[in-house]
């Protein structure tokens, strides 16, 4: 079971920095897989663009939310 307490507290000492690698280093294996997986390139490729933009405007409405 995830202890939510223990997480809070050792997330505190990452900085916005820190954030910003995670995204990117999760974009960049995001990529390698697609580019090493034909199966998954074809698939991803084969879904319509308008899908990732709801995804990424759902995806987006609660931090904004909380920031604005």
């Amino acid at each position: 079971m995830l202890d939510f307490e223990k997480w809070n507290k050792k997330s505190k000492k990452l900085d916005h920095i820190d954030f910003e690698l995670n995204k990117l280093s999760t974009a960049a294996s995001i990529l390698f897989l697609i580019t090493i997986w034909s199966q998954l390139n074809n698939l991803l490729m084969s879904i319509h663009w308008i899908w990732y933009l709801i995804i990424a405007i759902l995806a987006s409405y609660r931090p904004m939310k909380k920031l604005f």
